[in-house]
């Protein structure tokens, strides 16, 4: 599914802010509020929205330290059992498949340095990891969220 300029323009208003009220919306992109209404569900039911969220400063939840981790996999795991292996770990805060020589990256949050490292370990030690290679972050320069295209 492709969006059309005003579900994108939609799509980008509710990204910023999913609290915005329909109309205030609409008064953005030139539609009732029963018009966005209508085109916020149709979004919903086509699968193109997937769903609302709050976005919270990991440090306010205790998770001052981030790093990512490279994953070297042992042949023939797939993105499937890599999936199955990450999502046990609430550290995980994302994990994708990726070219280059790592098969996989992890971005991971933890308390402090030590619990950064047992994570590494942890995740070192799955059965389908052959080696790892981890960076820590030092400070975030930009985060976007997902908002759709730049607009």
């Amino acid at each position: 599914m492709r969006l059309n300029d005003l579900d994108e323009r939609i799509v980008h208003a509710l990204a910023a802010d999913a609290r915005r009220s329909y109309a205030d919306i609409g008064s953005e992109v030139g539609l009732s509020a029963p018009a966005v209404k209508r085109r916020v569900d149709r979004l919903r039911a086509e699968g193109a929205i997937t769903g609302f969220t709050v976005r919270v400063d990991p440090v306010a939840l205790g998770w001052e330290t981030e790093g990512f981790i490279e994953l070297y996999c042992r042949r023939h795991t797939s993105p499937d059992a890599i999936h199955r292996g990450l999502a046990r770990y609430p550290e995980v805060a994302s994990a994708s498949t990726v070219t280059g020589d790592a098969d996989a990256i992890a971005q991971i949050f933890a308390s402090d340095m030590r619990h950064f490292e047992q994570v590494l370990e942890r995740i070192a030690g799955e059965p389908f990891v052959e080696r790892t290679k981890s960076v820590l972050v030092l400070s975030p320069l930009l985060r976007r969220y997902s908002s759709g295209a730049p607009g």
